[in-house]
């Protein structure tokens, strides 16, 4: 493919509606949950009918079905994490974050599993349909172990705010189903209230130790080629040139620097776009790897992509960590880049490519400055 771009900044709009999706499900699924628990309390308010609690935890749930099918499939689209449409129906089998996907699945597997089973009710008789439809209780804390392990925002606090709302409500419906056992069924609330004073706990726990962690992303299970770590520095051969040795404890992205780049391009189409992707080895004063992803909607007559996302990551060898980023500026085959890590380090990079389309392979010059050095 050629390798000019027209460039129009900004996220992927799938990663936008992959995490408001995600976002509004829980809501919607906890909503489905609260109904779904005050349901079975005798409102003596005649405004709430025992009726009109069904219908609206009803039209909940199945909602929550569809909205989790637009989170699927845009998660796929978005195409930065390696997520099929498979991964959204199968449980524990993806690449990405086995486990804590696999809990987001299993979750929108329970709820497929209740809807179909709604719609055969009459065949199955009441007592098979209601212990099936109790899985809707399990597939709460199911979605919401799925949401702070695997979770782009797990650390925003509005995301922690809304996730701490979602439990309350859930609790409080807890709360208000306890306080009206019947007498005959006294012998569950012990076991009842125990639950609903160790959720939130352990919830709160398991937040604080792991996904809130330094290091989680690695630890959930995420792919290295995704997690951008500088590769372990090797001793330098002693016939190695000067430029290309970093001295000991010294940051070689504190100072501009200049280095050359070789590697190859890949290509990978995606259902209505493609992701192009640049891996690339960087030599002289600062040495190491230089991976780039580019997101976007090909331009026609073979002109190249409309990029809408990207992400730039730089693994310097002798650097405290990884830098990510994404591109500020595109023309031609000319970038502006500006990454930063943890520590509170800011690089601006410019790259000049050239690419052989016969071959896929890269070659170009890579500069780079600290940003406020003026350089």
């Amino acid at each position: 493919m050629s390798a000019a771009f027209a460039a129009t900044l900004g996220p992927s709009a799938y990663w936008y509606l992959a995490r408001g999706t995600g976002a509004v499900a829980l809501v919607l699924l906890t909503a489905s949950v609260v109904f779904g628990i005050l349901g079975s309390v005798r409102f003596a308010a005649p405004r709430w009918p025992r009726f009109a609690v069904d219908s609206i935890h009803r039209d909940l749930s199945l909602l929550v079905i569809v909205v989790l099918v637009i989170h699927i499939v845009t998660s796929v689209l978005d195409g930065f994490a390696p997520i099929t449409l498979l991964d959204g129906v199968l449980p524990f089998l993806s690449g990405y974050r086995p486990l804590w996907l696999g809990l987001g699945t299993l979750s929108f597997d329970l709820l497929l599993a209740i809807a179909i089973t709604s719609l055969i009710r009459r065949r199955l008789g009441y007592r098979s349909w209601r212990a099936v439809h109790w899985l809707a209780y399990a597939s709460w804390p199911v979605a919401v172990l799925h949401g702070l392990g695997t979770g782009s925002d797990v650390k925003q606090w509005w995301m922690l705010a809304l996730t701490a709302i979602c439990i309350v409500a859930v609790l409080a419906a807890v709360w208000a189903r306890i306080a009206r056992v019947s007498s005959e069924h006294s012998v569950m609330r012990a076991p009842a209230t125990a639950l609903a004073v160790i959720t939130p706990i352990g919830l709160a726990i398991f937040t604080l130790a792991g996904p809130l962690q330094k290091g989680w992303a690695r630890r959930a299970g995420t792919p290295s080629t995704l997690l951008g770590k500088a590769p372990a520095p090797t001793a330098p051969s002693s016939t190695a040139s000067p430029s290309a040795v970093t001295s000991s404890g010294a940051n070689p992205l504190a100072s501009s620097f200049s280095s050359s780049l070789s590697g190859n391009l890949s290509e990978t189409a995606q259902p209505g776009g493609a992701i192009v992707e640049l891996s690339l080895r960087v030599a002289g004063k600062v040495h190491g790897q230089l991976r780039v992803r580019l997101g976007g909607i090909p331009i026609g007559g073979g002109a190249g992509l409309s990029m809408t996302g990207s992400q730039v990551d730089l693994a310097a060898a002798g650097a405290p960590s990884a830098l990510q980023g994404r591109i500020l500026s595109l023309r031609g085959t000319d970038f502006l880049a500006r990454v930063s890590d943890r520590a509170g380090t800011v690089v601006d990079l410019r790259a000049s490519l050239q690419i052989d389309n016969s071959s896929n392979t890269v070659t170009g010059a890579l500069s780079g400055a600290p940003l406020g050095s003026g350089g």
